[in-house]
């Protein structure tokens, strides 16, 4: 007996989830001989079909009970000609029949869609007699195993490919295929039971320009004529770069590249190196989970196998990448107290809130509106397959009506259709980044007692996430349960006051930091090591916690049980993540800081944003483009990995270069000037020895140097690093 349980997970920026295709497939698929035997009358379904239909009649294309219309006539009339091709011998008639797909072989072991040969179908453009032209018109027709072997198919489907002409809709197809089935194997299916669905079919016509699509590429044309004449001029005409022209500047690639490829090698107190290996391994994490999605859910010919590896421990790792964004969340907080703190310490306690709103939505939006332009304008015309568009992780026709939430950042409660559903993660940031003054100013004139509000605060958004979750019975182990996954996913996943977790935890140990600022924390051997052996076990609990409880499991978990892991988890990863940076900047980190801080780290962490917005696109690409079955197995995800993601981070350079550094770089010689006077230097810390600053110490964590910001090459990844945070607080010092 051959089990399955097709396992997809909402994973990383969308939601984690387990799921099956419905308890019955758990209990397998059983054949006996007279099942098998039936199902090889339709395992070469094209011969069968044209065997039994040399001469369709116009009642063979039409639903029972419906008029014919024009388009009936034309799909019969070009059924006419092909039948007539097959009897004469033509070529392209034979095409038609050699594209389509069978059952599979294999079926026992999983291979349950058979993509037939999609080029083939679509390249047929035959002219006929009577003036026309016949087009090839490819589908996929879901056969159910259930009707046609009994209870012995489960639930399952077995999609193989079929191919008609253009002019014939799916419902002519289904019509035709209907027959075929009862005449061969005497299956009668209902009237809600569809064989050809029209958003399976791909011909060779596509959909002319709109005028989004124009738009995007005159947006796109323009910043690359901008950036190529200015990098044109940078490189044969300007020998000094300091006579640059400043708006040449911020549009040179040949600029912007060395800004962005400008590596510290030597260690720097004034910034906390090792967030840029954080910020890269999170964003890896993030990338690797959602390939993951891909491969499993790509038409792979061993699909039962699927269930073993969802027994893994290593599918742990996969599923509960949700916590990535928990670090990026926990980075941002972190910042967000460390840099103004120390700003509001320089302003005595003033902060320019509307200027640090401004900056922020600048630096954000141009990345976000190219991005929903590249998703819902651009990528249907970048390429076609079998499956291009029909298994997007989103359908992007939602920005139709709903673009204008995911740029105002409220996406998550306004709506339950997003853009992009991957931009949550932005929209819970920027909400708590307009939130984060009123927790400055409570911190900053209270102190230790402003600190203990917000860790009541936090504890207490973790006592309503907890309630919530016993009282609608919430179950990521069971699916979702009492509201379903869906529900499971919007109110645990993408509203803020369920996420803000992480990113309250890196707001308090920012402020922790900013305390103990010029001050060295000796620890005895034994302390580092309880300090790391706590970290560790955290991140380990957090990840491995609900293994034992997973798919294919026989232990069961209360909805009390898991209410604590969820409320805890977000609590637990960001403090061991604390530890981490904490051991890092005070010295005790040994081979994880060497790893974390290392240089390699830092052009991926200011490519990160842009690498984050665009990694789903190369891989609805790259999966859409699929035109022939696949084998899952974790080497062969890895592949997949390493080319999707080589391809993400090409993207994000000319996004970056294009569309960030130029909107970066635009916006610091547009606004007023956000830095206070320089002041005189003070040698007292280079000569004093009593004064040396301890590597943690935050008031030497000054952002890079200030030419960067000229140059466009502040980094807006997620989240944002703390130079592009300190120059948009710092503008209270001016005003």
């Amino acid at each position: 007996m051959a089990k399955v349980s097709v396992v997809i997970l909402i994973f990383g920026l969308v939601v984690t989830r387990a799921l099956d295709f419905g308890p019955e497939l758990n209990q397998g698929i059983e054949l006996d001989a007279q099942d098998y035997q039936r199902l090889n009358k339709v395992r070469h379904l094209s011969e069968q079909f044209f065997s039994h239909y040399k001469n369709v009649t116009l009642d063979d294309l039409v639903p029972q009970g419906r008029l014919p219309t024009v388009s009936d006539l034309q799909c019969y009339a070009d059924f006419a000609q092909l039948t007539a091709g097959l009897t004469t011998g033509s070529l392209w008639a034979y095409r038609m029949i050699d594209s389509w797909g069978s059952i599979p072989s294999g079926i026992l072991k999983g291979h349950l869609k058979d993509l037939g040969h999609y080029d083939e179908c679509i390249d047929i453009e035959q002219s006929m007699a009577s003036g026309s032209t016949l087009l090839g018109k490819y589908c996929l027709a879901s056969l159910p195993l259930q009707q046609l072997l009994g209870n012995a198919g489960r639930m399952l489907n077995v999609q193989t490919a079929v191919c008609f002409p253009s002019s014939c809709s799916a419902t002519n197809m289904d019509t035709l295929l209907r027959r075929v089935l009862k005449q061969l194997v005497g299956l009668e299916l209902n009237a809600n039971q569809n064989l050809v669905s029209e958003n399976s079919c791909k011909t060779s016509e596509r959909e002319a320009y709109d005028g989004g699509t124009i738009a995007a590429i005159v947006i796109l044309s323009v910043f690359g004529g901008a950036v190529l004449l200015s990098t044109l001029y940078d490189y044969f005409v300007c020998e000094d770069q300091k006579k640059l022209p400043a708006l040449l500047k911020v549009f040179s690639a040949r600029a912007n590249s060395r800004s962005l490829f400008r590596i510290t090698t030597k260690p720097n107190p004034n910034m906390i190196e090792c967030l840029h290996g954080l910020r890269g391994m999170s964003l890896i994490w993030v990338c690797f989970g959602h390939d993951y999605i891909i491969g499993i859910t790509s038409p792979n010919i061993n699909l039962y196998e699927v269930y073993t590896w969802a027994k893994t421990p290593f599918m742990d790792v996969i599923k509960e990448g949700v916590f990535a964004v928990d670090s990026f969340f926990f980075i941002s907080g972190l910042l967000v107290a460390m840099v103004a703190l120390r700003s509001m310490e320089k302003a005595k306690g003033k902060l320019n809130i509307p200027l640090m709103y401004l900056h922020r939505y600048l630096r954000l939006t141009p990345i976000v509106a190219i991005s929903i332009l590249l998703y819902w304008k651009i990528l249907p015309y970048l390429g076609d397959g079998p499956l291009y568009g029909n298994w997007n992780f989103d359908s992007y026709d939602r920005c139709e009506g709903n673009w204008y939430w995911t740029l105002l950042y409220i996406q998550n409660y306004a709506t339950d259709s997003e853009c992009l559903a991957h931009t949550w993660y932005l929209a819970i940031d920027m909400q708590l980044y307009i939130i984060a003054p009123i927790l400055l100013i409570v911190v900053y004139k209270w102190g230790k007692k402003g600190a203990a509000a917000v860790l009541l605060l936090l504890l207490g958004l973790a006592a309503y996430l907890f309630s919530i979750i016993v009282i609608n019975n919430y179950s990521l182990v069971g699916g979702g349960g009492g509201g379903g996954p869906d529900d499971y996913s919007e109110d645990l996943e993408h509203y803020t006051h369920n996420r803000a977790s992480g990113w309250l935890v890196g707001f308090l140990f920012g402020y922790f930091l900013h305390t103990i600022r010029g001050k060295t924390i000796k620890l005895s051997r034994p302390a580092v090591w309880v300090g790391w052996i706590t970290c560790l076990a955290l991140l380990f609990t957090c990840i491995f916690a609900m293994y034992p409880y997973g798919i294919g499991k026989t232990n069961t978990l209360s909805s009390v049980s898991e209410a604590f892991y969820v409320s805890l988890s977000r609590i637990a990863w960001p403090l061991g993540l604390s530890w981490v940076v904490f051991a890092c900047v005070q010295g005790y980190g040994g081979l994880a800081n060497s790893f974390l801080t290392s240089p390699l780290w830092q052009p991926l962490s200011k490519l990160s944003f842009c690498v984050y917005m665009g990694h789903l696109l190369i891989q609805n690409l790259n999966g859409g483009r699929t035109r022939v079955n696949t084998y899952f197995s974790n080497y062969d995800i890895m592949l997949r990995f390493w080319q999707d993601f080589g391809f993400s981070v090409l993207l994000a350079y000319v996004m970056y270069i294009l569309i960030e550094a130029p909107c970066g770089g635009l916006e610091s010689l547009i606004l007023p000037n956000r830095r206070p006077a320089p002041q005189p230097k003070v040698q007292a810390a280079e000569t004093s020895p009593e004064i040396i600053p301890s590597p943690v110490d935050p008031e030497k964590q000054a952002p890079e140097s200030s030419a960067a910001a000229s140059d466009g090459a502040v980094a807006s990844a997620p989240p944002l690093d703390s130079k592009t945070q300190l120059q948009a607080i710092e503008g209270n010092e001016t005003s």
